[in-house]
């Protein structure tokens, strides 16, 4: 890329913040006055990306557990969490690719240094939070696929940072690529099993139809609050409105700009319509397989043992099974520590703004998360029940985490100063916070179960 399309690609706001993930921002051209196929395809990428921090494996236990127990019902709380994410995330890719700006940097700027720095410990812990449910997904894989002890498959899945500073080297599609072939396995692999298990067409479409159940239920409003709180996940948001802007952008082209808009929605949308199917595929199993039947489905060698069980999936159980799902809960974990990582760097440049080695920020950010994992696992020896505990805790943070992000998004995508006509629309404000406010109201909800303060 010229330096002249370099500057025009960029034009970050004057903040002294620089640009974001400045080794790929603009790197990836776009041709100009294309047909709409081949501009989809050069805008075609990020939202797999995006995609995958909605069906990590922190979203599986959850998913399989409310089909397992309301069989069908929940399915709509599945389509009103993945509509709410879509405007959310299309929201963040156009914050992007206006300002220049992601929302760390953003969100740092508009809140100075003290504010800044307790944003960005919040962020951290959201990021932290996000990557053990993947981490310990991914030792967990390893250790049902090749019966690796627990503790050498978090090292191994830590090890992934050198695979991610290599594909930058090769540029920013590679990793889209990567990330979107793992996402093809997740997908394929539970439509397959959701194929043998012969589920109920009917009750599936009646189960995206609302219930008022789902709320006067207390045990199907808990699992609710659970799918609702592990859909939006706040380092998404934050990855969002960094992605949008590998694209080759002229912000001072009005056209240009709204074609990137436009586009970079379609892409995040169509992504995380994969991650709403994957999300259902998750949840119909459960249904089907496993409704009625009184085994635990706490833990994901429970689900990899039950699949391989005749006495509870009858005629279809076969150690294929146990092995699909095992490996694709290896491609869900090594998909999202991928995005989280690149997530962490965003924040860390963005928050406090530090200069150092690229290498050494993505390090200290892969550092950052595998370290409570890696010390849980050895002072529990390698327990899997005791290190999958973390998991509830891990939700409770995002839970904590989450309004620091949304709320951040929806004012300055509203601000006009900062997005000029690009500003959300009436409509999109009066959504957006009506999501804003029902997300934080059941995050407080769940956290307040979890601690015990709610029954």
């Amino acid at each position: 890329m010229s330096d002249e399309t370099k500057k025009k690609a960029i034009t970050a706001t004057d903040t002294g913040a620089g640009t974001s993930l400045d080794e790929v921002n603009g790197s990836i051209e776009v041709p100009k006055n294309a047909g709409f196929w081949r501009t989809f395809k050069a805008f075609m990428g990020p939202g797999v990306l995006i995609a995958v921090g909605y069906m990590d494996p922190g979203n599986w236990i959850t998913s399989i557990a409310g089909g397992a127990q309301y069989r069908y019902q929940l399915l709509a709380v599945v389509l009103i969490s993945s509509l709410i994410a879509m405007l959310l995330q299309s929201m963040a890719a156009k914050l992007g690719i206006v300002t220049g700006q992601d929302l760390a940097q953003l969100t740092r700027t508009h809140t100075g240094k003290v504010g800044g720095f307790l944003l960005w410990i919040v962020a951290e812990l959201a990021i932290m939070a996000t990557d053990i449910a993947e981490i310990i997904g991914s030792a967990i894989a390893i250790k049902l696929l090749f019966g690796i002890p627990i503790i050498v498959g978090i090292v191994i899945t830590a090890l992934d940072v050198l695979l991610l500073l290599l594909l930058m080297k090769l540029g920013f599609r590679k990793i889209e690529a990567i990330v979107a072939t793992l996402v093809a396995v997740i997908l394929i692999v539970f439509a397959y099993e959701v194929f043998l298990a012969e589920p109920s067409i009917t009750g599936i479409l009646n189960g995206y139809i609302p219930s008022s159940s789902i709320v006067t239920n207390h045990g199907m409003l808990y699992l609710t609050l659970g799918i609702v709180g592990a859909t939006v996940m706040p380092h998404d948001l934050y990855l969002g409105s960094s992605i949008s802007q590998t694209r080759q952008v002229n912000r001072k082209n009005r056209k240009e700009l709204a074609q990137a808009v436009r586009f970079s929605t379609i892409d995040s949308n169509l992504q995380l319509f994969i991650a709403f199917i994957v999300n259902s595929l998750l949840l119909i199993l459960g249904a089907a397989l496993f409704y009625g039947k009184t085994t635990s489905l706490g833990r994901f060698e429970e689900l990899f043992n039950s699949l391989n069980n005749p006495a509870i999936v009858g005629a279809i159980a076969s150690p294929m099974l146990s092995m699909l799902f095992a490996i694709a809960l290896l491609s869900s974990g090594q998909s999202s520590t991928i995005t989280g990582t690149l997530a962490g760097q965003i924040v860390m440049e963005g928050f406090v703004r530090i200069k150092a080695p690229l290498w050494l920020q993505r390090l200290i950010t892969r550092l950052l998360s595998v370290s409570p994992v890696l010390a849980f696992a050895i002072i529990y020896h390698g327990n899997e029940a005791k290190i999958e505990n973390l998991l509830t805790f891990s939700q409770v943070f995002l839970s904590v985490a989450l309004p620091f992000a949304v709320v951040p998004l929806v004012i300055f995508t509203s601000s006009k100063k900062l997005m000029g006509e690009f500003a959300n629309k009436m409509w999109v404000k009066i959504c957006s916070w009506t999501a804003t406010v029902v997300l934080v109201i059941l995050n407080v909800y769940l956290i307040l179960q979890t601690i015990g303060i709610l029954q």
